[in-house]
């Protein structure tokens, strides 16, 4: 429209009741979003921390422990004990670093390439169709709305991801 409104709400104007929605909206999505990998993982008594690191290890193949950490932003007795579990069950290989040897880096073993793809398929398949029901012009926004959201030193680590680098 025109006068820089949508549906009638000005959206540089946001009434707490709006962002309310928005708030729970996400809620909700996301609910939605882990419910599939979720319901795979709970057969292997794995959680999301599992769907997290499995995911990011193959975004970056050879990532170090210490990278994974700094992406996942949880603590290191945390990452080692989900670390620990994916390497004995045989879908995580750590391998020690060529130049620095004190470094650990992380790649999927065949098992976890298909485990993970079997999350990310459920997931993308979600997304595809939320993405077509909404639109491209909704797609870009929502991107926009999620990159604006995220804190500088994430979106860092996003912008690494998406331009390729680990």
């Amino acid at each position: 429209m025109a006068d820089g409104t949508t549906g009638g709400e000005n959206l540089l104007f946001l009434t707490d009741e709006q962002l309310r929605k928005g708030i729970e909206a996400m809620f909700f999505a996301y609910r939605g979003f882990t419910a599939d990998p979720d319901r795979i993982l709970a057969d292997m008594s794995y959680g999301r921390a599992h769907h997290r690191a499995l995911h990011f290890i193959n975004r970056s193949r050879g990532t170090t422990v210490n990278n994974l950490l700094a992406v996942l932003g949880v603590t290191k007795q945390s990452l080692n004990r989900v670390l620990r579990t994916l390497i004995e069950d045989g879908l995580v290989e750590s391998r020690v670093g060529r130049e620095d040897r004190r470094e650990r880096h992380l790649y999927l073993t065949a098992e976890g390439a298909e485990l993970e793809r079997q999350l990310s398929e459920a997931q993308r398949a979600r997304m595809r169709a939320a993405y077509r029901a909404a639109g491209p012009q909704a797609v870009a926004g929502f991107r926009q709305v999620l990159e604006a959201m995220m804190d500088d030193s994430i979106r860092s680590h996003y912008t690494a991801l998406k331009d390729g680098r680990p």
